[in-house]
């Protein structure tokens, strides 16, 4: 790839992002804010994603070698952000999220580095609802459906693909119609087939057993039992990438549990012990907004939208150097 092609892609990552940005905060009224690289350990606020990943970590010696770590996300941070803020209910908070995830394996779609649009928004107990979910969902998504006509205007060699509406399928659902079949090649063959799918209900366990990825207890709420019979008030976005012919996540989101969710979650995970931790210890006493809230892959929209088939194509990160000669004999340039 030339230095001018290179730089014509930064343009369009740029592009797409304040696009992007914009039009979310204005669908979901949201106010861009400031936020940390690193928050300190022990206090219950990083992301804690399925439980097995090491945060990156380092003491600070201003503060007697306490210890801090690079977050994972800020499901839990955005939270807390919204009461210091003092944020109504009908409004919320966006910021730019920069990650390290070093246990993470180098794929197409995923590198150690991660970038996302992290958003939290202030809602009332009786928004706590799989209708609210879907409204909220649904907005994101015209973002998406804007962005990309945008996009298609701006650079002629982009074709909108994205459908009219997202579709909204329950995880338990694909395990009953693709019961044989993995979590994510239940995703390919329902995202095949509707172009763009809200799937609900990650991280319970579904009637096998065994959920259908993995979720950590104490942000989202995938335990609570709907009118549907069905259980969770979350899910993944999930697009069709015209380029990987394959079932592409774009965002993770979802209500936040109440203290009735975070007591229910954390027993049937055995870690009951966060309940003292800071974070958690205010829930239960009532201190934090109900809210809803999620997390949208940058990088991964730059993808969707530029129709590019690597992650490495849209952001900057630490690659094997095999991966490099591979991917520049198949004329594949990293940024």
């Amino acid at each position: 790839m030339t230095a001018q092609e290179l730089l014509k892609t930064e343009e369009a990552i740029s592009f797409v992002k304040e696009t992007f940005a914009k039009e979310l905060a204005s669908q979901l009224h949201l106010s861009k804010v400031s936020s940390p690289i690193a928050v300190l350990d022990g206090t219950g606020i990083n992301d804690d994603l399925n439980g097995i990943e090491r945060p990156v970590g380092f003491p600070i010696k201003a503060l007697d070698e306490r210890r801090a770590v690079v977050v994972h996300s800020l499901a839990k941070w955005k939270r807390v952000r919204l009461q210091q803020l003092g944020i109504e209910a009908g409004r919320g908070l966006l910021t730019d999220m920069r990650a390290l995830r070093p246990d993470e394996d180098y794929s197409p779609i995923h590198s150690i580095y991660v970038d996302q649009w992290d958003w939290e928004k202030h809602i009332s107990a009786e928004q706590r609802t799989p209708e609210f979910l879907q409204a909220t969902v649904e907005r994101i998504y015209e973002v998406l459906k804007t962005t990309e006509a945008r996009v298609a205007a701006e650079y002629p060699e982009i074709t909108p693909v994205l459908p009219g509406k997202i579709t909204f399928l329950h995880a338990e659902d694909l395990l009953a119609q693709y019961p044989t079949l993995t979590p994510k090649e239940r995703e390919h063959e329902a995202v095949k087939q509707y172009g763009a799918v809200f799937l609900i209900g990650i991280g319970g366990e579904l009637s096998h057993g065994e959920p259908h990825d993995g979720r950590a207890p104490d942000y989202d709420d995938w335990s609570t039992e709907t009118a549907t019979g069905y259980y969770g008030l979350n899910g993944d976005i999930l697009l069709w990438h015209p380029v990987l012919q394959t079932s592409f996540e774009v965002s993770s989101m979802g209500i936040r549990v109440d203290k009735h969710a975070l007591v229910r979650q954390l027993a049937l995970r055995g870690c009951e012990d966060r309940q003292e931790l800071s974070f958690h210890a205010s829930l239960l006493k009532d201190e934090l907004p109900q809210s809803i809230g999620g997390g949208i892959g940058q990088s991964r929209v730059c993808m969707f939208m530029l129709r590019k088939g690597h992650i490495g194509q849209v952001q900057v990160s630490i690659w094997p150097e095999a991966v490099r000669a591979e991917l520049a004999e198949a004329g594949v340039g990293l940024l």
